[in-house]
C-alpha cells in the first residue's frame, strides 16, 4: 500500500518515544486503560456485541469513508501495539496489517483474524460483470464464469455477509476475550448469547422469505460484495463489479447484459450497496422501468448510523425488508 513504508518507520520511531507523546498527550488512549483495537464496522459490531460497556474500542477506519484506500497513521500503530485485543478482518483490504506486523512487535496472542475463523471462498466473476483482469481467464464473449482459476483469484473478504459466519466470529471473539479479560467472563457470555440469538432468528427469516420466494436471482448495479449472503441461501446474483473491484465505469456490454437479464427475468429491482452513488444502478433502473433499493454489505456505516448505535443486526433487517420487495 502506498505510504506503508515510510508510515511503518515513523511509528517505530514514535514507539521507542511512547513515553514522551504520553507525556506530551496527558490523558491519551496509550496509558494504562484497557481497550482493544479493530479495522472495520463489523469486527466493531461483533466485539460491542460481547463486550459491551466493559471495554472501550478503538475502530480505525472511520464511519462515512471508503474503507478500501485506508492507511494506518502511526497513532494507530501505536494504539494496535499497545492494545489487549487486535480484531481485523485479513484479506486484501488488510495487507497493511501484515507490513505492520512485520515491523512492529506484536504480540500474537492478541491477534484475532476473522477470516481464520470461517471457510473463506474466492472472489468470483459471473456472466457479464466487468473483469479487473483482462488475461486468460476471460472467455471468448468477453465475459467470464468464473475466476477461481486465475492466478489473479483472491481469496472474497466479505465473510461476515453471511449471518452464519458473523455467529461463528461472535462466538469466538467471545472465548477469546474471556481469555483476556477473565473478569467479565459472565457479562460476556450473556451478552454473546442474547445477539447469537437475535441474528439465529434473522437467519430463519431469511431462509423462510427465499424458500417461500419463486424468484432466486437479485441483480446488483454496483459492486458485489455478498457472495457468502447469497451461497447460504441458494441466490443466484449478477453484478457489474466484484466485491473488491477498483473499477467504476461499467462498459455498454456490461449494462446490456443486466437490463436483459432484468427485463427476460422481470426482476423488479436493480440494487446498489451503501455508500454508493447509484449511478449505474439508476442507468439501469431506467432502462428497465425497475425500482432501485440499497442492500448494505455492512462494510461500513454512515456517520448518523455509527453515532446513534447502528448494529450489524439492525442492518440485517433492514436488508430482509429490501430483499423482500426483490423476489415478491
Amino acid at each position: 500500500m502506498k505510504g506503508i513504508k515510510s508510515i511503518i518507520v515513523v511509528a517505530v520511531v514514535l514507539i521507542t518515544v511512547v513515553g514522551i507523546i504520553i507525556g506530551v498527550k496527558g490523558g491519551d488512549r496509550l496509558g494504562e486503560e484497557d481497550f482493544v483495537v479493530v479495522t472495520n464496522f463489523p469486527a466493531y459490531d461483533f466485539v460491542r456485541a460481547v463486550v459491551g460497556d466493559k471495554i472501550d474500542i478503538k475502530m480505525l477506519m472511520k464511519p462515512g469513508v471508503e474503507i478500501h484506500d485506508f492507511e494506518p497513521t502511526p497513532q494507530d500503530i501505536i494504539d494496535i501495539k499497545n492494545s489487549k485485543a487486535f480484531v481485523y478482518t485479513g484479506g486484501e483490504s488488510d495487507e497493511w496489517i501484515e507490513d505492520v506486523l512485520n515491523n512492529v512487535e506484536v504480540d500474537e496472542k492478541k491477534l484475532i483474524k476473522m477470516m481464520d475463523i470461517v471457510q473463506v471462498v474466492e472472489e468470483e466473476i459471473v456472466e457479464g460483470m466487468e473483469n479487473d483482469y483482462w488475461g486468460e481467464n476471460v472467455g471468448s464473449d468477453g465475459y467470464v464464469e468464473s475466476a477461481s482459476a486465475s492466478e489473479n483469484a483472491e481469496y472474497d473478504e466479505h465473510i461476515w455477509t453471511s449471518i452464519k459466519n458473523a455467529i461463528k466470529i461472535v462466538n469466538d471473539i467471545k472465548n477469546r476475550f474471556i481469555m483476556i479479560f477473565p473478569e467479565h467472563k459472565v457479562i460476556f457470555e450473556q451478552n454473546t448469547e442474547e445477539y447469537i440469538n437475535r441474528l439465529s432468528v434473522l437467519d430463519q427469516e431469511f431462509k423462510k422469505l427465499i424458500e417461500e420466494s419463486n424468484r432466486k436471482t437479485i441483480v446488483f448495479g454496483d459492486r458485489f460484495p455478498l457472495r457468502y449472503f447469497v451461497d447460504d441461501y441458494g441466490l443466484d446474483y449478477f453484478a457489474v463489479f466484484s466485491g473488491c473491484s477498483e473499477q467504476t465505469e461499467a462498459s455498454s456490454k456490461t449494462i446490456s447484459f443486466l437490463v436483459n437479464k432484468i427485463k427476460t427475468e422481470k426482476i423488479p429491482v436493480v440494487f446498489k450497496i451503501e455508500m454508493s452513488d447509484g449511478k449505474i444502478a439508476n442507468t439501469i433502473a431506467k432502462e428497465t422501468g425497475t425500482e432501485v433499493l440499497e442492500f448494505h454489505s455492512a462494510h461500513n456505516v454512515s456517520v448518523e448510523d455509527f453515532e446513534s448505535g447502528v448494529t450489524y443486526a439492525d442492518i440485517m433487517e433492514r436488508n430482509l425488508k429490501v430483499l423482500e420487495v426483490a423476489l415478491r
